[in-house]
């Protein structure tokens, strides 16, 4: 695991708090579910508690399922016997298979299909799952984590996601506070990214200024961590010296500190601020799509589609 990835920086109280339960339940195999905005580093701490118990060294296996097809998905935890579906021209282990005895992330679980739903509440009541298309039962050793940035009794509520299934994964709930309500992590989190980011970006003297500190601690951070490493990487990009300035961050930030008026005519609108900080990527990684992709903190598919809808090349 990369230095950029852990440690879990904690210096608000409630970050300290997080800590203090992540270590907790490390050792146990009860099922977890982890809410919190997007950004807010959700899938970063299901690895802090994997890293941390005794299934460190064995698999930590991630799957998004917003970003697949339902049957994919479906594919993609439970495996498939040949011929199962369209396509399915040989035998493939699923993430339950693979597991083993480690840990098992399902990101935004509320994007599961009902039919998704009624197996996944079938391997959390019986341990056991059969591959697509197959008819041998297998065990799971392995411990599920949940995320989501979905109100799940809000979902529950309006028949979009199972009663039943909420209950069997809520048995230890986890909420991640945005960064907004965890200030004192803010100087941190960004000294701790910046120091990431500099050998990255070939910029081993980069500093922030204290001006420019000043606008990250006064900035409301709606993206939350995830927001604020972006923005220190397109400071890097940037900057035209190794002094990181409120200019080099994007206006909304500058507009956070006072004394750094923006004015009217040099605000532009959300779509154009996007397509600027995609195009500045895209050249930034030299059109490597996955990991400008990485970068923007958007799946590769839809950074695909973002660049068709702005024409870049």
């Amino acid at each position: 695991m990369s230095a950029e990835r852990l440690p879990w920086i904690a210096q608000d109280a409630a970050s300290l708090q997080l800590l203090e339960l992540a270590q907790k339940v490390a050792d146990a195999p009860t099922t977890l579910l982890i809410t919190g905005e997007s950004g807010t580093g959700k899938d970063h701490f299901a690895r802090l508690i994997h890293e941390l118990g005794p299934r460190c060294d064995a698999p930590f296996l991630k799957i998004d399922c917003a970003s697949l097809p339902p049957q994919l998905v479906e594919s993609e935890l439970f495996g498939h016997e040949r011929g199962a579906f369209t396509g399915a021209v040989e035998r493939k282990l699923g993430r339950f298979e693979l597991a083993g005895g480690g840990t098992i992330v399902l990101d935004e679980v509320a994007a599961l299909s009902p039919a998704g739903q009624a197996k996944l509440l079938r391997v959390l009541q019986e341990k056991s799952f059969e591959r697509l298309g197959g008819t041998e039962t297998l065990q799971i050793n392995a411990r599920l984590v949940a995320l989501t940035n979905t109100d799940l009794p809000a979902a529950v509520a309006a028949g979009l996601f199972r009663e039943d299934l909420f209950f069997r994964l809520n048995v230890v709930p986890i909420v991640l506070p945005p960064l907004r309500q965890r200030r004192a992590d803010i100087l941190p989190l960004a000294e701790h990214f910046l120091s990431a980011l500099r050998a990255r970006r070939g910029r081993p003297d980069a500093a922030f200024s204290d001006a420019a500190r000043r606008a990250l601690e006064s900035y409301s951070w709606p993206g939350n961590a995830r927001e604020l490493r972006n923005a220190i990487e397109g400071a890097l990009v940037f900057a035209a010296t190794d002094t990181l300035e409120p200019e080099n961050f994007p206006e909304a930030i500058r507009a956070a500190i006072s004394g750094i008026p923006v004015s009217l005519s040099e605000l532009r609108s959300l779509e154009e601020i996007e397509r600027q900080a995609i195009a500045a990527t895209l050249e930034a990684t030299r059109y490597r799509i996955t990991r400008a992709a990485d970068i923007l903190g958007i799946s590769r598919k839809t950074l695909l589609e973002k660049r068709k809808k702005y024409g870049l090349k």
